[in-house]
């Protein structure tokens, strides 16, 4: 999907020499995935203290004896 946007030039120069892009499409490529992935592991910490566990779970007796 061709897209136009109109960037700030001194913007992608500065995150094509930070990031090691040869093209802006590779930077701004780059810099859309660190955005999602940062907007996902943010929801994962909205469920932090949400989650119900027994104390008394003893993991290591699940374990199979080899």
């Amino acid at each position: 999907m061709a897209t136009n946007l109109d960037i700030d030039d001194r913007l992608i120069d500065a995150v094509k020499k930070v990031g090691g892009h040869k093209s802006k499409k590779d930077a701004v490529t780059a810099a859309l995935n660190e955005y999602l992935q940062r907007r996902k592991k943010l929801e994962i910490l909205d469920l932090f203290g949400t989650i119900e566990y027994t104390t008394g779970y003893n993991y290591k007796k699940q374990r199979r004896v080899a």
